[in-house]
């Protein structure tokens, strides 16, 4: 019976074969391209998997028993069965990553929430106004502080573990999702949507002070994260889109602290989605404005659909990449954005659901938004996200994955 570093051996080796190939580096052209305005071709990625319905062969569950080794498993078993199984332009790091262990005090503030669901990852949430007094002096910057005993522990660890197969570095966190300005989605966890939406109506002052309030906390986060070197500098992925670029070519003093110019910053408010341009220029985009510059690329948008507001988001200092969701004009934005940025686009992960796919509609799904970027000179990404279900039959997601590719193949 293999015992667990012997098991992490054999899956970090695999690993290995594929980072060092003239495969994985080709994908790393193509990425670059694309975030350089240089496209070659468009790329696809495919992230945020309902992996518990995913199993085929016996290539995922887990058999280290020691916690550490156990989490390296997981990531290695699930980056490996994407390789496999949907490789699409998925590229990798050259090393092995062990993540710092980041400690956050808070806001000052916890959420008070329903939940109602069947699954550990997919709920819907109900939220009770966490700020009806209007008092945010409750509001004050987290601490940020790592462990450096237990992340050098771990890294010593997974070191001596596999060190002789690949580098093992000691990252960060990227930014993204987590790292993010995300000051309107964590309002809507404070408040609640109809609370948050009214608000912005029926009592504008207090609405303006808070999420001023939030952008001073996101600013001290930021700085305390760079100062302590807690973001990933060589990270390749922004929340699931290509992070690859020229321009962040780094020195050796970026590595001891993190130089902000050569990482992405992101943006999202994703409860706008229903809120006018002008209200989403007034109660957002002039906060991101100032919070977002020491930024060397900015990517703003999640799933809300910005095809309206194009204008509104060139004030953001150093824009690159725009998210362009299913609920979005594809044709409207393309129109608008032509070369100037990267157009993420985000097919509709709803037409894997029922595990039988309609091949047809996916094919007029994606052909119309590369021929929309075509006709306009955009480049473009495919990020096929937030999958929450294939029915049970993950080949539907591995015939979307092979569609997908021919299209831009054949671009």
């Amino acid at each position: 019976m293999k015992n667990d570093r012997d098991i992490l051996r054999e899956l970090v080796s695999q690993y290995a074969a594929f980072a060092y190939s003239p495969e994985n580096a080709e994908k790393l052209r193509l990425h670059r391209a694309v975030n350089d305005l240089a496209m070659i071709r468009p790329i696809v990625l495919i992230d945020e998997l309902p992996w518990h319905e995913m199993e085929l062969d016996g290539e995922l569950p887990l058999q280290c028993s020691d916690p550490d080794f156990r989490a390296l498993e997981e990531e290695l078993r699930q980056t490996l069965y994407l390789l496999k199984y949907l490789p699409c332009d998925r590229a990798i790091p050259a090393y092995i990553p062990v993540y710092k262990a980041i400690r956050d005090t808070g806001i000052g503030v916890a959420v008070s929430e329903e939940t109602l669901g069947n699954r550990e990852e997919i709920h819907s949430h109900r939220y009770r106004n966490m700020l009806e007094d209007h008092d945010l002096s409750m509001l004050h910057a987290p601490e940020i502080s790592c462990d450096e005993e237990d992340s050098l522990r771990r890294w010593d660890k997974i070191g001596r573990a596999v060190g002789d197969i690949m580098p093992v570095r000691l990252t960060g966190t990227p930014t993204g999702y987590d790292l993010g300005l995300k000051t309107w989605d964590t309002i809507a966890t404070l408040m609640g949507v109809d609370d948050l939406l009214y608000g912005l109506i029926d009592e504008p002052k207090f609405m303006h002070a808070l999420v001023q309030r939030l952008t001073e906390l996101f600013t001290s986060t930021v700085e305390q994260y760079a100062k302590l070197n807690l973001i990933e500098t060589d990270a390749l992925y922004c929340h699931c889109a290509s992070a690859s670029v020229s321009g962040f070519e780094k020195e050796p003093a970026d590595y001891e602290r993190v130089n902000l110019k050569k990482v992405w910053g992101r943006g999202i408010a994703q409860i706008f989605s229903t809120v006018s341009p002008e209200m989403h220029d007034e109660f957002d985009i002039q906060y991101m404005k100032r919070a977002l510059e020491p930024f060397g690329y900015v990517y703003y948008g999640c799933c809300e659909p910005l095809d309206k507001k194009i204008e509104i988001l060139r004030q953001i200092p150093n824009l690159r990449k725009i998210s362009i969701t299913p609920w979005a004009d594809v044709r409207n934005a393309a129109r608008q954005i032509r070369s100037d940025y990267v157009i993420s686009s985000k097919p509709n992960p709803s037409q894997l659901s029922l595990g039988a796919l309609d091949e047809k509609a996916v094919r007029a799904e994606l052909s119309e938004i590369l021929d929309a970027c075509h006709e306009n000179g955009c480049s473009v990404e495919l990020v096929l996200k937030d999958i929450s279900t294939v029915g049970g039959n993950p080949c539907c997601l591995f015939q979307w994955e092979k569609i997908a590719m021919e299209l831009v193949e054949n671009y």
